[in-house]
């Protein structure tokens, strides 16, 4: 059924006025959620911001020893080779490797005929002369008794005299070979200079050796050093240590002084690090060659520092800082500071920060300059 023109002219301006009531409704809504989304913000805007709890620490300066730890070789300070100073051949060998000898013992023996031999022949060269110079000096003394003859003359006596003195040259000559030909004959007995032991054996029975060839290798044990290799960056605390000490790895917790007696100016080509001898000032009752050793340096520092934890420093760029707590306020602010020495696990500062200050030690890449932060009780200063 179709409506008519007229009815449906007559029912718009109703239709009309219900649209509006309800777009106006809808309007109302929205900005009504929008006033209170607005207030909201205004609110969270308003509430103070969040306090961070902090572990802490307060700076305390003092001066510290800086202590180097080196693993070390026992070592003598003086290993020689030992020879004969003549020659001849090799008839006895008391010793071998790892032989304890004292001053004096006998090592080797050569074959002593022939310096016998020239003993007996500087013996009897000396006889003669002796003799050759008792019959000058009588004749000398006769002569002189004819004195005021007609015999007398001054050229023999001049003749006389000078025989004399030749002869009694020839006596000195002679001793001289004797004892010449005596040293030799003891030095075909090799002798100990020191107490030492026998490192290495050079030469066999029955071998023809010269003069100075090495027979066997002593070293001395009354003076021994710890050899340690010193890395590049810690030579300056090795030269101004002021004390040094080792502990053998035999008897641990035992320690024995020590005192630098060289450093070489070049490092070894293989382990690139600068080989330094320390001489043993405090022997222990037993240390043998070859031992390992712990060696100690201590070098106090020429100024106060300040050990804080690694965890506590901020690298800004290239320079380290740490974050300050203001005691009053509990805000934190960031301040450069100079390390004098890194560690492992800890810095030493020496400025930067005042004595008895606190800082951050933890989070630090989290704090912002002006932010509060609420120190933790010391039994809370625990990392998690």
């Amino acid at each position: 059924m179709r409506v008519p023109y007229a009815q449906l002219v007559a029912k718009t301006p109703l239709k009309t006025a219900m649209i509006a009531v309800g777009v106006t409704a809808i309007a109302a809504a929205g900005l009504a959620a929008l006033s209170w989304k607005a207030n909201a913000s205004r609110a969270s805007v308003s509430v103070e911001p969040t306090i961070r709890p902090a572990r802490v620490t307060e700076i305390t300066y003092q001066r510290r020893s800086q202590s180097l730890v080196l693993a070390g070789t026992v070592v003598p300070q003086i290993e020689s080779n030992i020879g004969f100073r003549v020659a001849g051949k090799i008839v006895v060998r008391a010793v071998d490797v790892g032989a304890v000898v004292k001053s004096g013992d006998v090592i080797a023996q050569l074959d002593p005929t022939d310096y016998r031999l020239a003993v007996d022949n500087a013996r009897a060269a000396l006889a003669s002369a002796e003799a050759d110079h008792a019959r000058a000096k009588a004749d000398h003394e006769r002569y002189l008794n004819l004195r005021g003859s007609a015999a007398f003359t001054p050229q023999t006596l001049d003749q006389r005299q000078s025989l004399a003195a030749t002869a009694m040259a020839r006596v000195d000559q002679a001793k001289s070979q004797l004892a010449t030909a005596e040293n030799n004959l003891a030095y075909t007995e090799l002798r100990a200079d020191s107490a030492g032991v026998v490192t290495a054996v050079q030469a066999e029975v029955g071998q023809v050796v010269a003069p100075g060839q090495g027979v066997v290798r002593v070293a001395r044990t009354d003076e021994l050093e710890i050899v340690v290799g010193v890395p590049e960056h810690r030579l300056k605390t090795v030269r101004e240590a002021r004390t040094a000490s080792f502990e053998l790895w035999s008897d641990p917790g035992r320690r024995h002084g020590a005192r630098l007696r060289e450093l070489l100016p070049s490092a070894d080509p293989l382990s690139r690090t600068y080989p330094a001898r320390f001489s043993v000032t405090e022997p222990p009752a037993f240390i043998g060659l070859g031992m390992t050793a712990t060696l100690t340096l201590d070098r106090p520092d020429l100024q106060p520092t300040a050990e804080i934890p690694m965890s506590a420093v901020f690298q800004r760029g290239t320079q380290p800082a740490v974050w300050v707590v203001d005691r009053e306020s509990g805000t934190v602010s960031l301040r450069a500071v100079t390390i004098a020495r890194w560690r492992d696990d800890s810095a030493a500062i020496v400025s930067g920060v005042k004595d008895g200050e606190l800082i951050a030690t933890a989070g630090v890449h989290k704090l912002e300059p002006g932010q509060r932060v609420r120190p933790l009780p010391p039994q809370q200063q625990v990392a998690r």
